[in-house]
């Protein structure tokens, strides 16, 4: 669709003056179909052209009004141009495109040349993968699909909690009631287990928190009995954190966390007092950022640990250094909004001009009936559990649905693992998730498997054709209000993935990809695709194997598996 939005533009350009660029921005799909199939707001136009909204809508309609293709008709309402599209030049437009690529997504790179650096995920080592971090996951491992497939550069970092005064407590608790046989059966389990029991204890003897913090320090100072510990303690954890992974679909390019960073922090805080940046208050070593109504940004304590803010400095020092980036996404819980905010204004004051690429992506929470998540306090649901369910669930529906269907097993797991994933990532990142099992493992309505059963209904359609139409088509005969709402929809998705990378909202992606799904039930539940006329099967042959690419694409964009048999 992009290249006749780009021809209405230039035509509308060469009446008015107006640059081609801003027009093409302007014209949008307007919410209610019968409006049309594109829509001009002239409300920003009006000034430039020195004339009332309305009057530049009238201007604008006339111009189009009777222009031939790509434009069937246009008209002025209010202060907008409502048009419709040749069907037939949209369809050929579309279609072109779709089967011009071979991967089903958009041609057009805007992002080629540059690196985007997404740190995700980032759990805490020695604490288990719980639902809570699913959300932060799933929507970082999508925005690195969505990113590549605008053709950036992706790194993916997933930057460990792996450092800092709470492995002085593990590893005090572990001493203090660890055993060595359930580290080895249990890893995180006992690791948890001794978390939470420190806390509790922690409660009734305050001088447990002091303890805790001199093993700390030890660790700063790289004491071997403490480094060893925590070494370990950190192998557990990652083969754990891989383990779920690999079920999702996600790799990492680096695994660099808060460690890595323990002896570049002096040199980050050094550069921050270079540029005049750092104070001293109550003998810790902060940055004042009062002024600029943000408060204080502790980047060491008073005994000259690090802390999170101080790690940070220099992982983003490092990774400009590094990578050279365009962006740095950060995929991390609305609750650090201000940290963030302080970082990327400290760094903006000692003149990083990159500090403008820095971007906090935040989302909301995973609650269990209406409670957060702590594993302070035990309250956890493990991912994988969560994972385990959907997949059992998933495959007693196949076994009902398609006793006869091979490899049930890798298809359980797929829906299972979608239902999951889609659940978070379909919902606006804004808003929270209250987890309960029926609405994550529901598999009716607007839920990952109905996506990945459309693509497999698709798949059995083409395979009782013998494949797609080979040679020309005449896409022509697609005149059908069914078929020309699969077509808008096939040719709104580059601009649905470029907003969904400037807004860092996969949601946009997910809801989309509903609504191709449901034009095509739609679709093929009012038209019979294989019938007698030759030509017109061979063009609902080509629109079926279209939406078959382009929503395949979008299941993997979205981290989902598209199954070709359900």
């Amino acid at each position: 669709m992009d290249q006749l939005i780009l021809a209405i533009a230039q035509r509308l350009a060469a009446a008015s003056g107006l640059p081609v660029a801003e027009l093409v921005a302007l014209i949008e799909v307007p919410p209610d179909e019968k409006m049309g199939d594109l829509a001009l707001p002239c409300f920003r136009l009006a000034g430039k052209l020195k004339k009332k909204p309305p009057e530049v809508a009238a201007d604008f309609a006339a111009a189009l009004a009777g222009s031939g293709s790509p434009v069937a008709g246009a008209s002025a309402a209010g202060a907008y141009v409502n048009i419709r599209l040749d069907r037939a030049a949209l369809a050929a437009a579309v279609l072109g495109e779709v089967s011009g690529s071979a991967s089903g997504l958009p041609v057009s790179k805007p992002g080629a040349g540059q690196t985007a650096v997404i740190e995700f995920s980032s759990p805490n080592i020695a604490k288990p993968f719980t639902v809570a971090l699913l959300r932060g996951t799933a929507l970082g491992a999508a925005l690195s699909r969505i990113h590549e497939a605008l053709g950036f550069k992706v790194v993916r970092c997933d930057y460990f909690g792996d450092w800092g005064t709470q492995f002085g407590k593990v590893i005090t608790a572990f001493r203090k009631w660890g055993s060595e046989e359930k580290l080895k059966s249990e890893p995180i389990g006992h690791l948890l287990e001794l978390y939470v029991r420190f806390g509790e204890e922690a409660k009734v003897n305050p001088a447990l928190d002091e303890e805790a913090r001199a093993v700390f320090r030890k660790l700063e100072d790289g004491s071997a009995e403490e480094m060893a510990l925590w070494e370990r303690f950190r192998s557990l954890s990652v083969a754990e954190f891989e383990r779920v992974y690999a079920r999702l679909g996600i790799k990492f390019d680096s695994y660099d966390g808060e460690a890595y960073y323990r002896n570049k922090v002096q040199a980050g805080v050094d550069f921050l007092r270079a540029k005049g940046l750092v104070e001293q208050s109550q003998g810790a070593t902060i940055v004042n950022l009062e002024k600029q109504k943000l408060g204080v940004m502790l980047l060491l304590k008073s005994d000259d640990a690090s802390i999170y803010a101080s790690r940070d400095v220099a992982a983003a020092l490092d990774r400009q250094e590094r990578f050279r980036f365009s962006k740095l996404i950060y995929v991390v819980g609305a609750d650090q909004k201000l940290h963030f905010q302080q970082l990327f204004k400290s760094l903006e004051l000692a003149g990083c001009e990159w500090a403008k690429a820095c971007r906090h992506v935040d989302f909301g929470l995973v609650l269990i009936g209406g409670e957060k998540m702590s594993t302070r306090a035990g309250k956890v649901v493990l991912l994988g559990e969560v994972l385990d369910k959907a997949a059992e669930l998933a495959a007693k529906i196949i076994a009902e649905k398609n006793p006869e269907m091979p490899n049930k097993e890798r298809a359980a797991e797929a829906v299972g693992v979608g239902a999951v994933a889609f659940t978070s990532l379909v919902t606006r990142r804004n808003k929270d998730v209250d987890f309960a099992w029926e609405r994550i493992l529901s598999f009716d309505g607007e839920t990952g498997p109905y996506l990945q059963y459309t693509h497999a209904r698709l798949c059995s359609i083409l395979r009782k054709a013998g494949g797609a139409p080979a040679g020309a088509v005449d896409l022509g005969l697609l005149a059908t209000d069914e078929e020309h709402g699969v077509v808008k929809q096939l040719g709104r998705m580059s601009r649905i993935l470029a907003d969904s990378a400037e807004n860092c909202e996969p949601a946009l992606l997910a809801s989309w990809c509903l609504d191709l799904a449901g034009a095509a039930n739609r679709f093929y539940n009012q038209h019979r695709v294989i019938g007698e006329d030759a030509a017109l099967t061979a063009a609902r042959l080509a629109l079926v194997d279209a939406v078959r690419r382009r929503l395949r694409a979008v299941l993997e964009l979205l981290g989902l598996v598209a199954l070709e048999e359900m």
